[in-house]
């Protein structure tokens, strides 16, 4: 039996014992799986409608023994993440979550893969405590904070620009009047605050 049966094996009886599905449900979706092109049976039991986002988490937690995290809608430290590549979380199956003192908090897919902690390591110095999370979802997370990055490298690009053609407008009426600023009538220079 593969790692990945194993895994679709292990997860369904957790979600029977948890009375999320029956028994039936559970072989059903071991078969389907095992049909199916899909890779990871997280994301294909969610897909199908077997299971809804929290049963699976419950699951999740109970085979790697270590709290879940719903990434969906939640926010990411950028500095924190800024320490990582974009392909090595994706490829991984991980996001940081946040700093605390000497810890690094990861939300992983797979917590107990093997190497995970050494290859993190090279990132970041600190010791590793992991979450576990939904891989689609971390995928998804960490594609949507680098989409983010991107468009705001442009608005800044953009904000740049405006503010240079703005101050090229002002040096432009600074030198037609001589280089001297006038005041309105009823304001002396005393009045200026700038």
């Amino acid at each position: 039996m593969s790692t990945k049966e194993i895994f679709a094996k292990r997860i369904s009886e957790i979600l029977i014992q948890q009375k999320a599905i029956t028994r039936d449900i559970g072989r059903g979706m071991e078969e389907a799986f095992g049909r199916s092109s899909e890779d990871e049976f997280d994301n294909f039991i969610l897909q199908e409608g077997f299971v809804d986002r929290e049963q699976l988490l419950n699951a999740l937690t109970v085979y790697y023994n270590i709290p879940f995290v719903d990434v969906t809608g939640r926010f990411f430290d950028r500095e924190l993440l800024r320490n990582f590549p974009k392909d090595f979380l994706v490829r991984n199956g991980i996001i940081p979550m946040e700093e605390d003192e000497n810890l690094l908090v990861v939300i992983a897919a797979e917590p107990e893969r093997d190497g995970l902690e050494s290859a993190i390591r090279t990132f970041s110095p600190l010791d590793v405590a992991y979450r576990v999370g939904i891989r689609r979802d971390i995928i998804d997370a960490v594609q949507e904070y680098y989409d983010k990055a991107v468009t705001e490298v442009q608005e800044d690009q953009d904000l740049n620009e405006e503010h240079r053609e703005q101050n090229q407008a002002t040096l432009e009426i600074m030198e037609e009047k001589d280089g001297e600023i006038e005041f309105p009538d009823d304001m002396s220079e005393e009045d200026d605050i700038r």
